[in-house]
């Protein structure tokens, strides 16, 4: 080999990317329970105390959730929580309004019993939250009941469009659960959902799935008017 050839690849620098995930989350927490406010400019030096780690982890996790459209910059000075205008947030229902019912149908198709078994276990457990449990509750058990979905789907693609969606309109979500009218009908469309999937039913899944998207919007977007 002559030794005076470039090498195709220059050597990689190892990255933390444990760490880097692990404030990832820790800040999509914070947005989705409100903690973040849409809007707020985030301070580095007081995430870093807060979080505990180095200014490079903390801005590498920065960088990606800008990349994601969760963070937008401040013309210079510095990052802050994106805004969703109402045009917005009513695009982002008629998004998940397909792909949801797409994700509960891909769950069907590729599932075992087992993770069906797990979903019905979750969705009591959501079932609960809606009828005694805060709006930061009823968020997140119902991001865990979602999760065993994508999960089952075998769709990362989609878990990872369905995720930032609902972190987008993270606010809303939390006025409309809070209305004791939009919890009893939850409850009602997410037992309906679940008995489509365990009878393995798509059709019947499908327009469950899209029943509740539906009626989520109609909550959501009233919720931001009033």
């Amino acid at each position: 080999m002559n030794t005076t050839e470039r090498e195709p690849f220059e050597p990689l620098k190892q990255e933390s990317a444990p760490l880097r995930n692990k404030i990832i989350q820790s800040l999509r927490r914070a947005i989705e329970t409100g903690f973040l406010e849409p809007g707020t400019r985030l301070v580095e030096k007081d995430l870093c105390q807060q979080l505990n780690v180095s200014r490079t982890s903390l801005r590498e996790a920065l960088r990606q959730l800008q990349a994601e459209g969760i963070l937008t910059d401040l013309n210079g000075r510095g990052l802050a929580v994106v805004t969703v205008t109402p045009a917005d947030a009513e695009n982002i229902y008629r998004i998940r309004g397909v792909l949801e019912p797409l994700i509960i149908e891909q769950f069907i198709e590729n599932a075992p019993d087992a993770e069906v078994t797990a979903l019905k276990a979750q969705s009591e457990k959501l079932t609960a939250a809606y009828r005694t449990g805060s709006a930061e509750e009823i968020v997140a058990t119902k991001r865990d009941f979602y999760d065993l979905i994508c999960t089952g789907a075998r769709n990362p693609i989609a878990f990872d469009l369905l995720k930032k969606l609902t972190l987008l309109t993270s606010p809303l979500r939390r006025r409309s659960v809070v209305r004791p009218e939009r919890r009893k009908q939850s409850i009602t469309e997410i037992q309906r959902i679940v008995s489509a999937i365990s009878a393995r039913d798509k059709s019947a899944a499908h327009a469950a799935a899209e029943t509740h998207v539906a009626n989520s919007a109609r909550s959501a977007l009233h919720a931001s008017d009033s």
